[in-house]
């Protein structure tokens, strides 16, 4: 392998070992002298590819957003066009979860260690996280143009509570023991169908 290709391998490796610590310790709880030895070189070493602590942890925010940003979309691009709401929502929330799930070690940063970190590094956090809840807007304001979903929605308080709650489920969802698809599937329901029994009819 190529000098080029064992830097990006090293880097790579200890951002995955960071994003692991930083999940399992806090961003108080971990250093970078416990990156380097878990990694396997110099403390030193480690600003061959980071500049600093606060560089490391802002890698992590961005690529537990990023990964996510990216399934969601692909897989909402490739649905045709004339999908109904229910299956464009439903493939947008399973997508989202399924990443959220697979990539925890840097997703559950912005969930767990974001109130953490200095100002700075959630500053520039800010344009990826812009990013994907513009994305989501977009998505919601599709599907209420559609008429898939009702008018005189506020979709800002929508978009919050549907992120929030899928979010939520890194702290009592096991993907190993229960199933993305069936979760998915519920969250759907709820927010295609809402939560109150339909009235009786007359």
């Amino acid at each position: 392998m190529c000098e080029v290709g064992r830097k990006a391998q090293t880097r790579e490796r200890v951002l995955e070992i960071a994003a692991r610590q930083f999940r399992e310790r806090g961003y108080a709880g971990v250093s970078l002298r416990s990156i380097a030895g878990e990694a396997g070189i110099k403390a030193g070493s480690l600003y061959y590819h980071f500049d600093s602590k606060e560089d490391l942890v802002a890698a992590v925010l961005d690529r537990g957003i990023e990964v996510v940003l990216e399934a969601v979309r692909v897989s909402v691009e490739q649905l045709p066009r004339n999908v109904s709401t229910g299956e464009l929502l439903g493939v947008a929330i399973r997508e989202h979860l399924r990443t959220f799930h697979a990539y925890g070690d840097f997703t559950s940063a912005n969930v767990r260690i974001y109130g953490q970190v200095p100002d700075a590094v959630r500053q520039a956090n800010l344009p990826i996280r812009k990013e994907y809840d513009e994305f989501w807007q977009r998505l919601l304001q599709q599907a209420v143009s559609r008429g898939g979903l009702r008018g005189g929605l506020d979709l800002d308080a929508t978009r919050r509570l549907l992120i929030g709650a899928m979010n939520a489920t890194l702290e009592w969802f096991d993907p190993h023991r229960g199933n993305i698809d069936d979760l998915a599937s519920q969250y759907a329901d709820i927010v295609l169908h809402g939560i109150l029994a339909e009235a009786p009819a007359a």
